[in-house]
């Protein structure tokens, strides 16, 4: 029992002894390896650190390497680390992000629009409400939409317009003319 406490003393003394003795020759060769003498540094003083967890399973036989590869897993464990933490400009892009999301005073307000867009809807005669529903909602053809109901593409052009003034008046909207009056797709 005496015995492997002597071990374990002896790895960390050795290894300690090793990194003041060879601090120097360490930090050249991890600067090498590792690109960066501020790197090798921390890696090193990490390093230092974690000879405390040095264990008494065997007898260090080479401890310069040793503790050069332990540095190497520092460095390696740090870098992995970096490669997981976002950045601060990276953090500002996402705060500045817009949110698309409608608020709820929208929300309310678009629901309420739409209540009245189909109460205004239930006012309009049969076939003006129909024709809006089949070109506006649908997506149908104003040629379409008189072969269904069996009328002239003019009454079906009336009958469009009617329905779009009555709910732009039910919705408080205005109604912008366009030259030869609304676009219906043939």
């Amino acid at each position: 029992m005496f015995g492997a406490l002597n071990v374990v003393d002896t790895n960390q003394a050795r290894l300690r002894d090793q990194l003041v003795e060879n601090y120097d020759g360490l930090i050249a060769r991890l600067t090498r390896r590792l690109g960066s003498s501020d790197f090798a540094h921390e890696a090193l003083h990490e390093t230092f650190l974690r000879l405390d967890r040095v264990t008494d399973a065997e007898p260090v036989r080479s401890p310069a390497d040793y503790l050069f590869r332990i540095a190497i897993n520092v460095a390696k464990d740090r870098h992995k680390a970096q490669s997981y933490r976002v950045s601060v400009s990276e953090i500002d892009a996402l705060l500045d992000v817009c949110d698309d999301q409608p608020d709820a005073a929208q929300v309310v307000e678009a629901r309420s629009e739409i209540a009245a867009f189909k109460c205004a809807l239930a006012e309009l005669p049969d076939r003006p409400r129909r024709v809006l529903q089949g070109i506006s909602i649908e997506g149908v053809t104003a040629h379409e939409v008189a072969a269904r109901l069996q009328v002239s593409l003019r009454t079906v052009e009336n009958d469009l317009r009617l329905a779009l003034r009555h709910c732009a008046t039910a919705l408080g909207r205005t109604v912008v003319r366009r030259l030869g009056g609304p676009r219906l797709r043939s």
